[in-house]
Formats: C-alpha cells, structure tokens, sequence
C-alpha cells in the first residue's frame, strides 16, 4: 500500500471509528485504545488487499465512501454518511425548494414513512406511517439516507414528485404522484369527542405548544370536559424539548425525561414550581409514526401515571444527531444525545408500548379511514367513568 493511500485511509477512518463504530462512548475508547486501534490495523489491511487483488485498479475514495456509509448504516436509522454537496447543505441551512408533500421519513432497508403531515398531498393520498419509498423520482431508495430523501421530496410549488410506494407486499408498489405544496401551518385543534370527553389533536410540536395547549384544554373544559384524549398519532416533527415542555402541564413534581450524552452522562429534566396545573384523567393516542417530541410527551405522561397510552407502539426516534465533517468535506451525521423515559428506559430504536393496545387497520392505499376510529373508541371507553383527582 503506498503511503498516500494509507494517510487517506487512517484521515477518515480515525474520526470514523472513535465517532462511530465505538458509539461515542469516549470512556470506553480511552480506556480500550489497543482495542479500537486492532480494528483500524484490520481495516487498513481490508483496504490493502482489496487495492492488492481486485480485479481491476480500484478508486480508493470511491471504496472509502462505501465503507464509511456501511458504518453508518450499523449504527441506528438516523446516523448517515453524507456526500460533500450534502455536507455543504445541512451547514447551509438552506432547503432544496420551499415547497414539499409533507413527508416524514426515516431509514429502514428503504425509506419508511415515518408520518404524512396533516392536510399535505401525502396525507391527502392517503399514505400512513409504516409505508415504504421504494424510489423517488425513479432514484432508488435502497442506500439513500433520511437526509438526502427528505430533500428530494422537497421542490418548487407546483412540482411533482413521483413515489413507488410499498405497503404490505413488496412484490406489488404502487407508483403516486404527488405535487408539492408550500407547507401551511398546522395548529391544535380541540373538539368534545363526546358530552364529557375532550379531544385535542398535537400534529407538531413547538415553541408555542404548550400555550396553545392550555387554551385548548381551557375551551373543552369550559363545554363540559371532564376527561382528555390527546392525539399525536403521526406526530413526528418538533423539538424534543418542547415535548418536555408541553408535559409540564399535565406532570407535577417528578422527573419528566432524561438526556444521555456520548459519554453516558445523564442530564435529568427535573418538574417546576406551577408544572401539573391540569389533573384530569387523560388518554394519549399513538402510533408507528409517534416519535420525537410526542415519544418524550408520551413518556412522561405515561410513566407518571397521568395517562393511558391507547394505540400501537411508538415508532422509537428521540435522539439528536449532529455534523461531523471528515477531511475530504464529506461528512457524518451522527446521534450524540439520546433522550430517556423518566424511568431510565429507552426510547429511541425501541419506541414506547400501548397500554391499551388497538390493533392497525390494514387498508389499501387512499382508502378512507375506518369509521368510528378504532383509537377514539377505545379510549373512551378506557376513561369511562374517571374522574378528576
């Protein structure tokens, strides 16, 4: 091996292993170094004799990059390795286009829908968490990130997008068009689900929720509710902190999440004086595409005893994820701060279960809903009879 192919190869690798393949977890690595540095000699001699014996010259930064994004790819579904133009647009900032169709996606084999944003062309199309890209655009989804499908589903307003579209058998996709749209600020909504049941549906989560929260449970209060169903069944965009914050109102003096940093630190979210203002029996709906801010909500609720969790399991994506730049300006976008159940269990890759589990309807794609909803039902009759502490 020349001695040009093995600086490049210890340039990338090194961040790579202490950032990746040890999971972050620099104690470890400090007090393992002859370990992790075995597995550097082990992947300098793979490189070796790949260059030594394949059998045709090979492009060494070509086979680096894969072996960078096969790195990325056992760590969890939102870690990625990113190309330098996408290293250039996650340090810009800047969207691919200002409109979109309003999905959500994860990483999973393909690109799996995670939510479809309420009243977007997705949502209209009926596709639901669960359902799988198999191309955009004709582009296989196959070894594409989040980040890189997320932003070819964004574009000019009035563009289309064309999706392949799995649900159930891979064998049989449906290709869906779908023009993008300008995003439309989505808010709480409130209504009476029945004469003493209020329902209040989240569809994200931000700086203004936990106000606009309060206002919804003061107008259903107000006609007569003496229960709560809140849903975040596809409610997957928002910070993490903010599901903290929305939680506040409903959890009095307890831990409400915890963060895990890289060197396995644990920061607690400690409860505040006026937290818990709201004491009514309350149900939260969810979902495979529950995640994030609504997993952290959910969770605390739940492990408080404030509420019953009525649906399916939750998807499991309450983490943070952050760029670190390589030296050839390709980049990885690795998670650094997973967020915690107040009970010290995990959320992120293992999502919360149901307390009172509903089973999910299996439709075609763009079929209605089932009616009445299946979830609604079921909490009513979980709150049946419950009154305020």
């Amino acid at each position: 091996m020349t001695s040009r192919i093995r600086a490049y190869i210890l340039a990338v690798s090194i961040p790579v292993i202490v950032f990746a393949v040890i999971g972050g977890y620099l104690g470890q690595v400090m007090a393992q170094g002859d370990e992790t540095f075995r597995y550097l000699r082990v992947f300098e001699d793979v490189v070796s004799l790949v260059v030594s014996n394949y059998v045709e010259p090979v492009d060494v930064r070509k086979a680096m990059g894969g072996a960078m994004k096969g790195l990325t790819d056992g760590l969890d579904p939102e870690s990625a390795y990113l190309t330098p133009d996408l290293v250039k647009a996650v340090e810009s900032n800047v969207a691919a286009g200002p409109a979109d169709v309003g999905l959500d996606v994860t990483r999973q084999y393909y690109l799996r829908i995670v939510s479809a944003r309420d009243g977007s062309p997705a949502a209209k199309a009926g596709l639901r968490p669960g359902d799988f890209l198999r191309a955009i655009d004709n582009k296989p989804t196959r070894d594409m990130s989040a980040l890189e499908g997320g932003r070819l589903l964004q574009g000019a307003a009035g563009s289309k997008v064309s999706l392949l579209v799995i649900r159930g058998n891979a064998a049989d996709p449906h290709p869906i068009d779908l023009v993008r749209e300008r995003p439309v600020p989505v808010d709480i909504t409130s209504r009476m689900a029945d004469a003493t049941t209020g329902y209040i549906r989240i569809p994200e989560f931000t700086g203004n929720t936990p106000a606009r929260l309060k206002q919804a449970v003061d107008a259903v209060t107000k006609t007569g509710a003496q229960r709560l169903i809140i849903d975040v069944r596809g409610t997957s965009r928002g910070d993490l902190d903010e599901g903290v914050n929305a939680a506040r109102l409903f959890v009095k003096d307890r831990t409400l999440a915890i963060r895990m940093t890289r060197t396995n630190q644990r920061d607690v979210i400690a409860g505040q004086p006026g937290d818990g203002a709201v004491t009514l029996p309350m149900a939260v709906l969810v979902d495979p595409g529950t995640s994030s801010a609504a997993e952290v909500f959910a969770a605390a609720l739940t492990d408080a005893d404030r509420a019953a969790l009525v649906g399916t399991n939750t998807l499991g994506r309450a983490a943070r994820q952050r760029l670190v730049k390589l030296p050839d300006q390709s980049g990885l976008w690795l998670t650094y701060v997973r967020y915690l159940t107040p009970d010290n269990d995990p959320i992120h890759e293992t999502g919360l279960e149901p307390d009172v589990e509903v089973e999910y309807p299996d439709i075609e794609i763009g079929a209605a809903a089932p009616t009445p909803d299946p979830w609604l039902q079921k909490a009513l009759d979980h709150l049946a009879g419950r009154k305020p502490a």
